[in-house]
C-alpha cells in the first residue's frame, strides 16, 4: 500500500480499464464464474497494454482471494454489513479497499478517485459519495494506526487474517503448529512464481536462460530440478516470449514437476497418464522417456484432450496417445489392457488446498462435503488402475492438495486392502515451507506385487498393439512404439 496523498484531481480514462476489468471479472465470480474463465473473457473483450493486463489480473485475483478480510472492514466502516450491500457495490468497494490495503504499486489516490469514478460511469453515481467516504474513512484508521480487530479465538483470527473459510483455518490448526498455519495462509495470497520447465529434447537450461536474458528477462534455475527455473518480474504473453513456438519450454510449477522423477519412466516404457488433461505431466513422461515408448493420456473431457494433443505437438512428442474415457472404468472397458502398463501415473482429481494462490476462487467453493465426495472418487481411481499394471510395476498417487484424508490417509486404507503392494516413498509439500515458492503437493509411490497384478499380466514392453489404444488416439498416433 502507498501513502501518497489522496489528491482531488480527476483520473485519467487509462487508468479506468484494468479497474473496469477486474470489477467486472469480481461480479462475475461472485455470480459463479471461475475466476480464470471470467478474467480470460473480460481481457478478450478490452485491449489492455501489458501493464495493465498486469494491473488488472493482480486487482481481479487479489481482491478474490481477500474476500474475506475486505468483508470484515467493509463491516467496521460501513453502516450497512458486508452481506448486505448490493452485490455491485459490494465488490467496487471491495476492489477500492484492495488497492489501499494490499496493493504496493497503487498510490492512494489513484485507488480512491477511479474507484469513485468507475461508480459514476458503472451505473452507481448516487452511491459515489458513499465510496469516497468509505475508502477515506479507511486512510483514518490507517493512518490512526487502527487495523482490523482479530477474533480472541486463534481459528477464527486465522480465518481472518488470510482471508481462508472457517472450516479450513480449523483444520490447518489441526494438522499443523501455528506458526506453520499461519505461513500456509500467508502462501495462500502470495501470487505464484512463474516456473517453466524445459524440454530436454529441444534444448537446455543454459540455451532458454540465454535467449531470456537476450531479450532482456530475468531467469534463473530453480534449486534441485534438473530443467527447471522460474521467470520474474513481469513477461507479458508468454506465447510472445523466446523459445515457445519452437517447444522448447512449457509452464509448470516447482512442486509439480518433482512428480515424473518419481516414478521414473524408462525409454521403451508403456506409461499410462491416467488424468492427463492438460498434459504437463503426459509431456514431462515423454520427455524423460526420450519420446520412446508409449504415455498413453487419459482423460475424461474431450476438449481438454485437445489441449494435451496441442502441447504435445509444439513440443514436438510423438510417443503420445491420447483416450477418452474413465479411468475408474478402463480395465472394464478394454480388459485386453489389464496388466499391461510398466508405470501409471495417478494426478487424481483433488480439493486443490494447495493450490489456493494460483486459483484465487478455490477456497470459496471448496467444503467438507466436497471432500468427501473426492475422497470417494479418488479410491474409485485406485481400485480401478491397480489391476492395469503390470507385475511388479510402479504407481505415483499424486495430488496438488495438503488434505490428510485425501493423501496419506487415503494411501495407509488402500495398502491396509492391498497388503501385498509396497510404499517406497511418500512426500508432501506445503506452501510456505519451500524455497522461491511452490504449490502444495502430495505423492505416494507403490509398487505392485511381482507374483501377479490385478488381472492379466501381459504386457511391459513398448508394444502399442491392440484395438483399445487406438480408439481416441489423437498425438503420436504414428510411430508411438519406442
Amino acid at each position: 500500500m502507498s501513502s501518497t496523498p489522496v489528491s482531488a484531481s480527476q483520473p485519467s480514462s487509462t487508468g479506468l480499464a484494468p479497474r473496469r476489468v477486474a470489477w467486472q471479472v469480481l461480479q462475475a465470480v461472485a455470480a459463479g464464474a471461475y475466476a480464470d474463465g471470467a478474467l480470460e473473457r473480460e481481457l478478450g473483450r478490452t485491449p489492455l497494454s501489458s501493464i495493465d493486463r498486469g494491473l488488472a489480473t493482480e486487482l481481479a485475483y487479489g481482491a478474490i482471494r481477500q474476500r474475506r478480510r475486505l468483508d470484515a472492514w467493509l463491516d467496521q466502516l460501513g453502516k450497512v454489513p458486508a452481506e448486505r450491500q448490493p452485490p455491485k457495490l459490494r465488490w467496487l468497494l471491495h476492489l477500492g479497499l484492495y488497492q489501499l490495503l494490499l496493493s504496493e504499486r497503487v498510490p492512494d489516490s489513484a485507488a480512491v478517485s477511479t474507484t469513485v469514478e468507475l461508480a459514476k460511469q458503472g451505473g452507481l453515481a448516487r452511491l459515489a459519495p458513499v465510496v469516497n467516504g468509505l475508502l477515506r474513512a479507511f486512510l483514518r484508521r490507517r493512518e490512526a494506526g487502527d487495523p482490523l480487530p482479530l477474533p480472541a479465538d486463534p481459528a477464527a483470527a486465522l480465518a481472518l487474517n488470510h482471508s481462508l473459510p472457517d472450516w479450513l483455518a480449523a483444520d490447518l490448526l489441526r494438522w499443523l503448529p501455528a506458526e506453520r498455519a499461519d505461513a500456509f495462509g500467508a502462501a495462500c495470497n502470495t501470487p505464484p512464481s512463474l516456473d517453466l520447465r524445459v524440454n530436454r529434447r529441444r534444448a537446455s537450461r543454459e540455451q532458454v536462460l540465454a535467449a531470456f536474458s537476450a531479450a532482456g528477462l530475468t531467469a534463473s534455475a530453480i534449486e534441485g530440478l534438473d530443467w527447471g527455473l522460474v521467470i520474474s518480474g513481469r513477461s507479458g504473453d508468454l506465447r510472445q516470449l523466446p523459445g515457445y513456438d519452437e517447444g522448447h519450454w512449457c509452464v509448470q510449477d516447482r512442486s509439480a514437476q518433482r512428480i515424473v522423477p518419481l516414478l521414473a519412466p524408462q525409454p521403451g516404457e508403456r506409461v499410462l497418464d491416467a488424468c492427463a488433461a492438460p498434459g504437463g505431466k503426459s509431456t514431462h513422461l515423454a520427455e524423460a522417456m526420450d519420446d520412446q515408448g508409449l504415455v498413453l493420456a487419459l482423460d475424461r473431457g474431450e476438449a481438454r484432450l485437445r489441449r494435451v494433443e496441442r502441447n504435445s505437438a509444439r513440443l514436438g512428442l510423438s510417443s503420445i496417445r491420447t483416450r477418452h474415457g474413465d479411468a475408474a472404468e478402463l480395465g472394464r472397458e478394454a480388459p485386453e489392457l489389464l496388466g499391461s502398463f510398466d508405470r501409471i501415473l495417478v494426478d487424481a482429481p483433488c480439493s486443490g488446498l494447495g493450490t489456493l494462490a494460483r486459483h484465487a476462487d478455490a477456497r470459496w467453493r471448496m467444503n467438507p462435503a466436497s471432500i468427501d465426495e473426492l475422497v470417494t472418487l479418488q479410491r474409485q481411481l485406485l481400485e480401478g488402475l491397480l489391476p492395469l499394471l503390470r507385475p511388479g510395476g510402479r504407481l505415483v498417487y499424486a495430488t496438488c492438495t495438503v488434505h490428510p484424508r485425501e493423501n496419506g490417509e487415503l494411501i495407509a486404507a488402500l495398502l491396509a486392502e492391498h497388503t501385498a503392494w509396497q510404499r517406497l516413498e511418500q512426500w508432501q509439500l506445503w506452501p510456505g515451507e519451500q524455497q522461491g515458492g511452490g504449490d502444495g503437493f502430495f505423492a505416494a509411490l507403490l509398487q505392485a506385487p511381482q507374483g501377479a497384478g490385478g488381472g492379466a499380466t501381459g504386457g511391459g514392453g513398448a508394444s502399442t498393439g491392440g484395438g483399445a489404444l487406438g480408439a481416441g488416439a489423437g498425438a503420436g498416433a504414428a510411430g508411438a512404439a519406442g
